[in-house]
């Protein structure tokens, strides 16, 4: 009699062996989202690097798209902005018999001016949608406090920008504009030549450019001393502590900022100055609020 037992025994192993492999993928627990405290107000799904990777990309094409749209636009009308431009100038020049102009001595100059114009005012037309696309990547990624305590500045920024160069338009270039026409010697005597002022454009749009973005990004300053009071990195007592440097720093970047005369440089260190002040309030209040919260906390 033939013994069969040895040889359906690697048959019955192997089939037995083989049961739990074949229901592992059913059995299978499927990750979830991290239900701890810890992960409260961020979102549930996880993105793999190659996802955030595609994510950043697709948003830095929306802003790079929105940006040549606006681009094209305003360089369309670059004469129309530059011409806003001049008029603190023109309006100086009204009150003058004399036929007044402003001159570009090399073929592609004025070429470049529009494209250096297009350029300026479609960075601040887009910034909404530029920053939009900044917010829209990092916000998944933040607790709901700090989406709380960061989107404030985030909406703040453009507005003050604008405060900025709004300031220095109608209130410190038809100064400064007076100041320098001044010098001009338009009635001579015998043997005497007259002195005429001829701005070339591309000088005039880059010391225009110049004055607005140091007004600008020094109307920014609340914005950013807020901020590095709300993470801790400064308090209420040291701004006090260096109110004096902080004076000191502000007439030094005024003399770099702005142009070599007095009016110009107190129009920029005062404000800078008043915005310190204003900065030392706005973080006074973020530490009683976060003094109130730890309150109710404990």
């Amino acid at each position: 009699m033939t013994d069969t037992t040895g040889s359906e025994t690697p048959e019955n192993e192997g089939a037995g062996n083989e049961a739990p492999e074949a229901d592992a993928p059913e059995t299978r627990a499927i990750e979830g989202p991290d239900d701890t405290p810890e992960n409260d107000g961020l979102e549930d799904r996880k993105m793999s690097l190659i996802e955030h990777l595609t994510e950043l990309r697709q948003r830095l094409i929306y802003a790079a798209v929105a940006f040549v749209v606006v681009f094209l636009v305003c360089f369309y009308f670059a004469n129309d902005f530059f011409n806003f431009l001049v008029a603190p100038l023109a309006d100086v020049w009204q009150t003058s018999d004399h036929q007044r102009r402003l001159i570009y001595t090399a073929m592609h100059e004025k070429f470049f001016t529009n494209i250096k114009i297009a350029f300026f005012v479609a960075a601040f037309i887009s910034f909404p949608v530029i920053s939009s696309q900044i917010w829209m990547f990092v916000a998944p990624g933040l607790y709901k406090n700090e989406k709380k305590a960061f989107l404030p500045f985030l909406l703040a920024t453009p507005f003050l920008f604008f405060g900025g160069g709004a300031f220095v338009y109608y209130f410190v270039m038809p100064v400064a504009w007076e100041f320098f026409t001044s010098f001009e010697q338009l009635v001579v005597g015998q043997g005497e030549l007259p002195i005429e002022l001829e701005p070339k454009v591309n000088e005039y749009l880059s010391l225009v450019m110049r004055l607005i973005f140091a007004f600008g990004l020094s109307f920014e300053l609340p914005v950013v001393i807020s901020l590095l009071a709300r993470v801790g990195m400064v308090t209420v007592d040291g701004l006090k502590k260096k109110r004096r440097y902080a004076i000191v720093i502000a007439f030094i970047a005024a003399a770099i900022l702005t142009p070599p005369d007095p009016l110009s440089q107190l129009a920029l260190a005062i404000p800078i100055i008043i915005l310190y002040e204003i900065s030392i309030i706005c973080s006074r209040m973020i530490e009683r609020s976060r003094a109130r919260a730890e309150e109710e906390a404990a």
